[in-house]
This record gives structure tokens, C-alpha cells and sequence, in this order.
């Protein structure tokens, strides 16, 4: 498989612009016809979110996707007269990307788009839960890739997923580099593997409102966020962060989301996080399902439980990254009290990766944006979709990295670049710059694609029963023709 993706990487490298763009229309399109079907699978095969979001998702990151970078080259050389210096793409070559439970085809959607954008062969490693839906979604997006010219193995996909082949492979010198998405002991793994690797790391996002926000509108969008997908995204809101001068209007606004007493929040806390630790068999379930698995009434249509708390610390289960639309609500008395609650929700994980707030204060924006460590904070926006960069102008990413802070390479929405070197052709400063107008390394390819090279043993069909008996008679016939020669022989001698 590697071998034939190295193969497939040293093809594809040639491709010049027009061909690669076709080539990824061509997946993008697969993919959005497919969106949908596709994200009933997910939910059907994990049991983990809601179809209609997966397959906004499935969109975005398909033909949203090639919309978002249409006007980005990262194929044809660039000249800079005025540094008297030629750029020359170099892609990474193969690709081993591994494709999380909780967002699974949006995840292999967008990184194979991101290989293909910038002329790279992709190994898709799906989690064992979401395997199927996977390993179909990349077939079909391979048989795409191969219909509009790519090479022959450009996008392949581990069918059966093991932790032993899945270690071998990121450690094989023909993977150029890991792209990892998943749990902490995924990224840690690839990290560890001794090839370059792009991991990220958790999240545990706080939202703060404070006394100058729009109500309404946060209200709004915070419960349409943390519903979204049934909190499956990384990016969700974990901890609400309210000033005590609008708490109480803010709840009032939050529609569809049902504020928990003290005793049925601890009957959620205890139903989620039994012995402190989260209970994995809520990721992704709807509000309704966990109250009623908590022993707790709620209206219908409940699609947030919003769960107070007395203070951000290790200590409280409620404060840590909650992949299920259990929100925690914390007030605080001023605008300072909220960004350093933000900062204590941080200390406990998700540091590096997002935090959102509500606020038309520039300056109080501009000090929490300056005094929480991440690397994104979505602000008057839904973090969900808005760390992502569906809602914002954040590039659009089912990979956001955490950076130094967050133990990750990292520190950016991952995106095509990241999948690209650049060779630098750099004159003397004091030497004429050459004229580089027109001229391009990579061409179209030369007619139609020869499949991967197989032994030729390998390519022959096996005879039919019918063709087999003559042979086996012949064969007995010189076996019986060899015996009698050598019987003659001894009885001469």
C-alpha cells in the first residue's frame, strides 16, 4: 500500500495546475453528492451526533472546502522580482491520516482535499468505530480522483484498522507525514513515531458574556452551537462564563436550553462523569437521552443541559471537555473575574486550541483574546462552527492545531499549506533577476495514467477447473515418462 502511494506521490508531484484542479473539483463534488448518505452512516455506524449536521459538515468540508481556497496556488512556481527570488512547490509525498470517531468522513473529506490540493498520496487510517463509513467514503472519492486523470493510488484507506499495523505504518520511512486527528494517545503516538508528524490537541472551550453583550443573539447562538452535532466537535462550548449583571437574562434567552437544580445537576455530573471520569457513552447523545439516563425530567425539545457550578477546578467533573450537550454555567461578578475563570477553565485542558466570548466591549475583547492561552477565540460567534471556520473567516478545518502551548506542532487550523515545502531560488543581491514569466516545471499528464506496476505472476488468472485437468494429466504423464527413464537406467547398470 505504501509502496503504491509512493508511486502514485512521485506521479501525481508532475501534475501541473489545470490537471490538479480538475482532479480535486472532480472529489469535491463526489463528495457533496454523497453528503448526506454519508452522514447517516456515521451516525448509524458510531451512534455518535445528528445526520443533518454531519452532513453540513460533509459540504463544508467538500465543495465549501475548494470554494474557500479557489483563488490559492499551490502547484505553479511564484517569482518575486523584487526579492529576486523563485518559489517552487514541493509537496510532502505520501500522507498517513488518521480520521477520528466523532466527525469521520468530514475528517477524510477534508484531508484528502488537502493532499490533493497540493499534489500528495493519502493513506486514510479511519477509527475502528466509524471504519466502514470511511473506507466507503474514500473508495468513492478515490474512483473520482482516477476518473478525472489522478494516478493510480493517489487515495487509498486501511479497510481493517489495527493498533499494530497502524503503529508499523506511521513508523515506515515511505510515509512523509502523519496528519493526526483523535485522542491525546493518537497524536502522542504519531508524534512518537519518528516521522514528522501534524497532531492536535484537546479541547475545552469557555465562553464569557459580559454586561455588554447581545443577549439575544448570544443566547442564540451558544445554545445553537453546543446542540450542534450533539457537541461532537472539539470546538463546542464547554463552560458558559456569565457576569452576574445579565446571568439571569442570558438563561432566560437560551431557548431549547433547560437550566438543571442543584440536585438533578448532580444527578447529570454523577450519570456523565462516574468516578470523576467522563463516560464515553454519552458522546454525541441528544440532551433528552442523557437527562433521562441521569434520572432527570426535562421539557421536550430540550437540547442543552445547562449544569451550574461554584468555581472552575480540576476538582469539578463539570469543568472538563464534555463531548455531549452538557453545558456548565458559571457567574462571576465583573468582566476581570470572567477572563481569569476563563483562564482556570484552561489550566484544566484545552489549552491552545479555542475559547469564544460575547461582548461589543473592543477592549475587553482584546484582553481576554490577549490573556487565554489558545489560538483562536471566535468572537459574537458560535465556537462550534466558528473555531472551525465555517461561521468565521478562519480557514475552514476539521484539524485545529494547539501550537507550543498545547504540546502540538501545530498552531493553526491546519490547511493545504501545511502539505507543501517550497524551494527557494535565491540570486545574489546584487545579481540581474531572471525572466521566469511563463515558464512551469509540471505539465499535464501524457495521456491516460498506467495503473500501479504489479509482478506479472500477480496479474495472471488463475486457470479454471476445466482448464486445470488437461494440465494435471500431462504433467502426471511426464512425471510416469521420467520414472520409466530412470528404472530403465538402473536395470542397464
Amino acid at each position: 500500500m505504501l509502496e503504491r502511494a509512493r508511486w502514485a506521490a512521485r506521479a501525481f508531484a508532475r501534475y501541473d495546475k489545470a490537471s490538479v484542479d480538475r482532479i480535486v473539483a472532480a472529489v469535491a463534488r463526489a463528495g457533496a453528492d454523497n453528503a448526506t448518505r454519508y452522514a447517516e452512516w456515521a451516525v448509524r455506524e458510531t451512534g455518535f451526533g445528528v445526520a443533518e449536521h454531519k452532513a453540513l459538515k460533509n459540504v463544508a468540508c467538500s465543495t465549501g472546502l475548494v470554494e474557500e481556497y479557489a483563488g490559492h496556488d499551490y502547484v505553479s512556481p511564484r517569482a518575486d522580482p523584487a526579492q529576486k527570488i523563485v518559489s517552487i512547490p514541493r509537496p510532502a509525498g505520501v500522507v498517513f491520516a488518521l480520521t477520528p470517531s466523532t466527525n469521520p468522513v468530514a475528517t477524510v473529506y477534508f484531508k484528502i482535499l488537502l493532499a490533493l490540493m497540493t499534489r500528495n498520496a493519502i493513506v486514510i487510517s479511519p477509527h475502528p468505530m466509524a471504519k466502514e463509513c470511511c473506507a466507503d467514503a474514500a473508495r468513492t472519492l478515490a474512483a473520482a480522483a482516477a476518473e478525472a486523470g489522478a494516478p493510480d493510488g493517489v487515495i487509498q484507506v486501511i479497510e481493517e484498522p489495527k493498533l499494530p499495523l497502524i503503529e508499523s505504518m506511521m513508523a515506515d520511512p515511505r510515509v512523509d507525514v502523519i496528519v493526526a486527528t483523535g485522542g491525546t494517545p493518537v497524536v502522542r503516538a504519531a508524534y512518537r513515531s519518528g516521522n514528522p508528524a501534524l497532531g492536535v490537541g484537546p479541547g475545552n472551550v469557555p465562553v464569557f458574556v459580559d454586561r455588554t453583550a447581545d443577549l439575544e443573539s448570544a443566547a442564540r447562538l451558544i445554545v445553537d452551537s453546543k446542540a450542534f452535532d450533539n457537541s461532537i466537535l472539539c470546538t463546542n462550548e464547554s463552560v458558559l462564563i456569565a457576569e452576574d449583571a445579565v446571568a439571569d437574562r442570558l438563561v432566560s434567552l437560551m431557548r431549547g436550553a433547560h437550566l438543571l437544580s442543584p440536585a438533578d445537576r448532580d444527578r447529570v455530573r454523577e450519570a456523565v462523569f462516574p468516578g470523576g471520569r467522563f463516560d464515553t457513552r454519552f458522546v454525541g447523545k441528544d440532551a433528552t437521552w442523557i437527562a433521562q439516563q441521569a434520572g432527570v425530567r426535562v421539557p421536550p425539545g430540550t437540547r442543552v443541559l445547562l449544569a451550574p457550578i461554584d468555581r472552575p477546578m480540576p476538582e469539578e467533573p463539570l469543568a472538563h471537555e464534555k463531548l455531549c450537550p452538557v453545558l456548565a454555567l458559571l457567574r462571576v461578578p465583573s468582566a476581570r473575574a470572567g477572563i481569569d475563570a476563563a483562564r482556570a477553565v484552561l489550566r484544566i485542558s484545552g489549552a491552545g486550541h479555542s475559547a469564544a466570548i460575547h461582548s461589543t466591549d473592543s477592549r475587553t475583547i482584546m484582553e481576554y483574546g490577549a490573556a487565554v492561552p489558545v489560538l483562536r477565540v471566535s468572537v459574537n460567534s458560535g465556537n462550534s462552527l466558528g473555531g472551525s471556520g465555517v461561521h468565521t473567516n478562519l480557514p475552514i478545518s476539521m484539524t485545529i492545531g494547539t501550537g507550543y502551548v498545547g504540546g502540538s506542532s501545530a498552531g493553526e487550523n491546519l490547511q493545504p499549506g501545511n502539505l507543501v515545502n517550497w524551494t527557494k531560488l535565491a540570486y545574489h543581491v546584487d545579481a540581474p533577476f531572471g525572466d521566469f514569466a511563463g515558464l512551469d516545471p509540471w505539465s499535464p499528464p501524457d495521456g491516460p495514467v498506467p495503473r500501479y506496476p504489479e509482478p506479472s505472476n500477480a496479474r495472471t488468472a488463475p486457470a479454471s477447473p476445466a482448464a486445470q485437468a488437461p494440465q494435471a494429466d500431462v504433467l502426471r504423464e511426464e512425471i510416469r515418462r521420467l520414472i520409466l527413464e530412470e528404472l530403465a537406467s538402473l536395470v542397464r547398470s
